[in-house]
């Protein structure tokens, strides 16, 4: 299934729109988020065992790499890989503690364990909550 996710920083401009593929329709949220982040580990644990064997940037990369604002070889100073079971009990707990809210079609989804009604138009958003820290006089 092809979805597209959007994540959002609060008090940030930018958002990023990411097209994601899932092996099968998930039921409820928690399913969603599971699947998210065992896509995420897969990438992240893949980008580590990479080896980069290329020693120099051609013109078109540094141009490209320019734009970003960022130029550089690639290489990972950390090699440690991701524990998924670690990743996924993270992010319920995050979901539960308000660190971050769901939106499917514009609609926010509160319940891991609501039926969920996907299709491949449907746009999920996560967006990150920011607190505010401080005191208060």
């Amino acid at each position: 299934m092809e979805l597209t996710l959007q994540l959002k920083r609060l008090g940030k401009k930018k958002v990023k729109q990411v097209p994601f593929k899932l092996e099968e329709t998930p039921k409820n949220l928690e399913e969603l988020l599971v699947a998210c982040v065992k896509n995420q580990v897969e990438d992240f644990n893949k980008k580590r065992l990479e080896v980069n064997v290329i020693g120099f940037l051609s013109p078109t990369e540094i141009q490209e790499q320019a734009q970003s604002g960022k130029i550089g070889f690639g290489e990972l100073a950390n090699k440690d890989l991701a524990n998924l079971q670690k990743a996924i009990d993270n992010v319920l707990l995050a979901f539960k503690d308000g660190l971050f809210v769901v939106f499917i079609d514009d609609e926010e989804i509160t319940d891991l364990k609501a039926p969920l009604q996907l299709t491949s138009e449907s746009v999920i958003a996560f967006i990150r909550l920011t607190f505010l820290v401080g005191t208060y006089w």
